[in-house]
């Protein structure tokens, strides 16, 4: 039991005191017990808590007598009362498991900051009825009294500036009345905090350093420790690249915890075989610890195993909590876009809707929230596949104006910019990477890959142009064919191998995220995938967004989050982006809820059968679609850009309904959901 001060009303009465003095100092038979009702096996001990050891109390010592005593008659016994039956043990209540769920708006609270990250994670604490929410724009988390979640109200809030001059507040966890921050340090890439606080008072605890850039953390499951992701991003010119890890503390006296570090130095040996199973290790001359950016992290029911996302690397690790091991990197493969099942819009211009196969486009998971359910005795994670490019140093003149490769790191690039005719440097000075241009002077498209849309030798045809894969978003620094060696292979304009020639040969082209959710084993393997679920759905006609889900999803498909009228703006990116998942349990069914950032809303799934999701709903809150900037209807507008998820149970919901509680950083709003049930008939 950890040795922080307990709340007022868990202090012992004086009649409690008595009871526990009777329970250690008298014989058991003083206090109503009896030798032969002692357990066979001491009882279970609470970790943490302090073993008190009654007193041994010895018999008196007797002599034996000299003559027998004298015999006496034994009075008849008093016949025994009858006693009565004891109480029944009240029954648990079972809830019911719902045919299908909708979501439906409750309330929300707005910090009125638009595009500021005013409103991020949110974590619930069930005694108190607060919600705590992560508020980037003040670099603290704002607490919310959502007893009545119709009317969220501002009550409070905790600064992390306490902790450390100029430190900003990251992710929040709760657990059990405990309030866990994972705080960033004024200088990004130095060492970070994990700082503990009392939900009901607000009281610090304690505090703990960890690594660089700690981004979401969470308790185990058994509530003895809390993980952290220390991202470890490099400085904006990427000259300070941190190391990522994972930090795991120990709990058990929150007044003192401890911690440990899970590292990835011990794979910087094995950059090779990593990049040679698919896990991108590509920073700047960066180690693998220094290149691995753990992201989020998911923990098995039994508190043994955290899986953790490492975005930026398209990779999975797994972690033994109780050594503080990683144990193994897992590379998430990619998505085939040339498949029916993974169609998907690839162009803002012209506007509309064009979801088809593109031969020889892969998409990268790159999963930014996962979370671990149990099916079976296996556990099986749920990713939200979102995408994240690598682009330091973008808006410092001296690397794309000066072009200074010390300057930064970009590996986006447009594919009509990547294969053009001419080269690349037609945009230096603009947005062509310095590292890029170090490798070759132009590229070329495999014309045996890329035939479907006029690719020849030495010439992209109309793959290049925007209605087709022009305008997409493609890291330049995969795809292009290598040695074995991992050096690339040399063209010529005219298309043909030369070693004397200056152009790289794309094979293939590697697009951000999955535009999906997946399934995954504990081993990192894909058990399902969304596929093009999302973007079909968006584009279709059942499809309805808005408060009172009236409004035509497909005239806005795959907008952004902060411009209006902006139809198809983003599918040369990430399209919807998925961002942000939760997973609830109700009755014997298990859903998933994922967040998308750009369109916004929240998707819905049942997720019981790993192998089987299916659909049950999409709710989007944004009312006004049309205003070019929605932060002049900021009052209005609805709920713009989820980022975090939490689900509260019927059973720790002030309203005895399930919740679901969203973070929206662009509208700055904390959002309240009902989760409607219909059951079967």
């Amino acid at each position: 039991m950890p040795r922080y001060p307990l709340p007022f009303r868990f202090l012992p009465t004086a009649i409690a005191r008595g009871l526990i003095v009777c329970a250690i100092t008298l014989p058991l038979a003083a206090c109503g017990g009896d030798d032969d009702d002692a357990p066979a096996t001491p009882p279970v001990t609470a970790p943490g808590t302090p073993i008190v050891t009654p007193p041994v109390v010895v018999p008196p010592e007797t002599t034996p007598p000299v003559t027998p005593p004298p015999v006496t008659e034994t009075p008849a016994p008093e016949p025994e009362q009858p006693q009565p039956e004891p109480e029944p043990e009240p029954e648990v209540p079972v809830e019911a498991t719902p045919q299908t769920i909708s979501l439906a708006f409750a309330g929300r609270y707005s910090a009125g900051a638009f595009s500021v990250s005013a409103a991020e994670i949110p974590a619930f604490d069930p005694a108190s009825k607060r919600t705590f929410i992560v508020n980037a724009q003040k670099g603290m988390v704002d607490v919310l009294n959502t007893l009545d979640p119709a009317n969220p109200t501002l009550i409070g809030s905790i600064d992390a500036t306490s902790i450390a001059p100029g430190a900003t507040v990251n992710s929040v966890s709760l657990r059990d009345g405990i309030v866990a921050l994972a705080i960033e340090s004024a200088l990004k890439t130095d060492p970070g905090f994990v700082a503990f606080y009392r939900a009901d008072t607000l009281a610090k605890l304690s505090q703990v350093g960890v690594g660089a850039l700690p981004d979401m953390l969470t308790f185990t499951p058994d509530g003895k420790y809390v993980l952290v992701a220390n991202e470890g991003e490099p400085s904006d010119d990427y000259q300070i690249d941190p190391e990522g890890s994972v930090s795991i503390i120990d709990v058990s006296d929150l007044n003192a915890p401890t911690a440990r570090v899970a590292a990835f130095t011990p794979f910087n040996s094995k950059a090779a075989e990593l990049r040679a199973a698919g896990v991108r290790i590509f920073g700047p001359n960066a180690t693998v610890a220094q290149d691995v950016e753990p992201e989020y992290i998911a923990v098995s029911a039994d508190s043994r195993t955290a899986w953790v996302a490492l975005q930026e690397n398209n990779a999975l690790a797994r972690i033994d909590i109780g050594s503080a091991t990683v144990t193994a990197i897992s590379a998430l493969g990619f998505k085939d876009h040339g498949l029916v099942a993974n169609a998907l819009d690839v162009s803002d211009e012209p506007v509309g809707i064009n979801i088809r196969t593109f031969a020889g486009v892969k998409g990268m998971y790159m999963p930014d929230a996962i979370a671990s359910y149990a099916v079976g005795g296996k556990t099986y994670l749920v990713t939200a596949n979102e995408g994240d490019a690598r682009a330091w140093g973008e808006d410092n003149p001296d690397y794309f104006g000066g072009f200074d490769a010390s300057k930064g790191f970009v590996e986006e690039f447009r594919v009509k910019h990547l294969v053009h005719r001419s080269g690349f440097d037609r945009r230096r000075g603009d947005d062509l990477p310095p590292q890029l241009r170090a490798l070759a002077a132009g590229a070329l498209l495999n014309p045996d890959v890329f035939a479907y849309c006029g690719a020849k030798p030495g010439d992209p045809g109309k793959c290049r142009d925007d209605d087709v894969l022009g305008r997409l978003n493609v890291t330049w620094t995969m795809g292009y064919r290598q040695d074995a060696n991992g050096n690339p292979v040399m063209f010529n304009a005219a298309g043909a191998q030369d070693a004397g020639g200056d152009r790289l040969m794309y094979d293939a082209l590697y697009a951000f995220g999955g535009r999906s959710f997946s399934i995954r084993d504990e081993d990192g393997a894909l058990v399902w995938d969304s596929g093009a679920q999302f973007e079909r759905y968006l584009a279709g006609d059942t499809c309805k967004v808005g408060p009172n889900r009236d409004i035509d999803c497909k005239l806005y498909f795959n907008s952004g989050h902060d411009e209006g009228d902006a139809q198809d703006s983003r599918s040369d990116a990430k399209g919807p982006e998925p961002e942000g998942v939760a997973l609830g349990k109700i009755g014997n069914k298990t859903f998933a809820f994922i967040g998308l950032e750009r369109m916004g809303g929240i998707m819905g799934y049942d997720v019981t059968d790993p192998t089987a999701p299916t659909f049950v709903d999409y709710y989007n809150t944004r009312s006004d679609w049309t205003t070019a900037d929605p932060s002049t209807v900021l009052s209005t507008v609805g709920d713009l850009g989820p980022e975090g998820l939490t689900f509260v149970s019927a059973a720790q919901s002030p309203t005895g309904n399930a919740l679901l509680i969203v973070g929206n950083e662009v509208s700055g709003t904390t959002a309240v959901y009902t989760i409607a049930q219909t059951l079967a008939p």
